[in-house]
């Protein structure tokens, strides 16, 4: 299987993970769980599992390239 094709499998595949993140039930279990340090810990969740996607993305893409 060529490189490029395996990359954008697994670039797929964070994808889905991403959107069964950010649009599943999920967020709203998370977004009954109220408030820490006063905002909202919905705010804490979407935010850093939207860096993880990106740290993620990066990741593979630069190691594609060895």
């Amino acid at each position: 299987m060529p490189c490029s094709t395996l990359v954008r499998q697994r670039l797929l595949l964070l994808f889905l993970a991403g959107m069964l993140l950010l649009f599943s039930p999920f967020v709203l279990q998370i977004e009954a769980l109220g408030r820490s340090l006063g905002v909202p810990v919905l705010v804490f969740y979407l935010f850093a599992t939207w860096a993880v996607l990106i740290g993620v993305a990066a990741w593979l893409v630069s190691r594609a390239g060895e």
